[in-house]
């Protein structure tokens, strides 16, 4: 297989040997694989793979269909379009994955689009649903929303019922969010003069965490899961957030066990698999480059100013 190769920071597209499945795993020809601020760390050697998934080789969503199986794994997976989460490695030409780390592909969703639909998604429903639990009539604040992670929240936001605000620095991105189901779009500088939110979703970090604090209706909730160019620390006003009553909580799905990625995927696959088949989510990608522009796609993704996701594209993968 041809594989990304990070080697002192340099990206390189090399041969490696092709995985095999071990029991409760599954092989993946892989078609796309989403690019994320995490594969950029991980090149600067600042967020290296959880134990036992490749060290060198970046990429933690793909798309692609299953090649084969090891024992355990029903055989009926192999040759099924499928999208999944990994530790790493997945910006490759084959893909080594726990079985249950799979969702299946919509037969209308193109698989360039399904490779860069999970860590997002995943995410964002893990952040809101299951550690906010957002409901319907609720004020969501979602930070950062012109990336992936962002874009993923304004629609699943829309989907529950909850009135979306986002924020972007972006005037041209505000008619995209909207159409995305974005109830009003803001920048960084009106957030002080909104009335009171249920639940954030932190994206951007100290820039803008430091006005949505002040801006809790009672029993908020504030789930912190990035970082990207806004700090990462914040003076807090603890009298605030008592009076609020409010939850300030953070999470990471990378180095998460096993067991409670099978778990997630699960959920997330019942409830967002039939919006994604029926329409009712989208995944915007603001770029696609073939796995040998791996340099070029990086270049592009680390820029200010794009809207939704980038994807490495394997050419001849359907």
């Amino acid at each position: 297989m041809r594989a990304v190769v990070i080697d002192q920071g340099e990206l390189h597209v090399l041969e490696r040997p092709d995985p095999e499945a071990g029991p409760g795993e599954a092989v993946v020809a892989v078609c796309a694989a989403g690019l994320n601020a995490a594969d950029l760390l991980q090149r600067r050697g600042h967020y290296p793979a959880p134990p036992g998934w490749p060290v060198d080789v970046p990429g933690m969503e793909f798309s692609g269909r299953v090649l084969s199986v090891g024992e355990g794994v029903d055989d009926a997976l192999i040759g099924t379009r499928v999208c999944g989460i990994v530790g790493g490695g997945a910006q490759a030409t084959r893909v080594l994955v726990p079985a249950a780390h799979l969702m299946a592909v919509p037969d209308s969703v193109d698989l360039t689009v399904a490779g860069a639909f999970c860590e997002a998604f995943v995410t964002a429903y893990d952040a809101l649903v299951l550690r906010a639990g957002l409901v319907g009539g609720q004020r969501l604040l979602v930070s950062g929303a012109s990336g992936g992670v962002g874009n993923a929240a304004v629609q699943i936001g829309r989907l529950v019922g909850a009135h979306v605000i986002a924020v972007t620095r972006h005037v041209d991105h505000r008619a995209a969010l909207e159409d995305l189901g974005a109830d009003e779009v803001i920048d960084l500088a009106e957030v002080s003069t909104l009335d009171p939110v249920d639940v954030v979703l932190e994206l951007v970090g100290a820039a803008h965490l430091s006005l949505a604090l002040g801006r809790l209706a009672p029993f908020a909730t504030v789930v912190v899961i990035g970082v990207s160019g806004g700090g990462a620390k914040v003076e807090v006003n603890l009298l605030g957030l008592m009076a609020a009553r409010a939850t300030l909580t953070g999470s990471t799905l990378r180095s998460r066990p096993a067991a409670e990625k099978t778990d997630l995927i699960a959920r997330c696959a019942d409830a967002l698999l039939g919006p994604l088949a029926h329409g009712q989510l989208r995944v915007p990608l603001a770029s696609r480059f073939a796995l040998e522009d791996v340099d070029e796609a990086y270049e592009y993704f680390s820029r200010p100013g794009k809207f939704g996701k980038v994807a490495l594209v394997v050419p001849g993968q359907r």
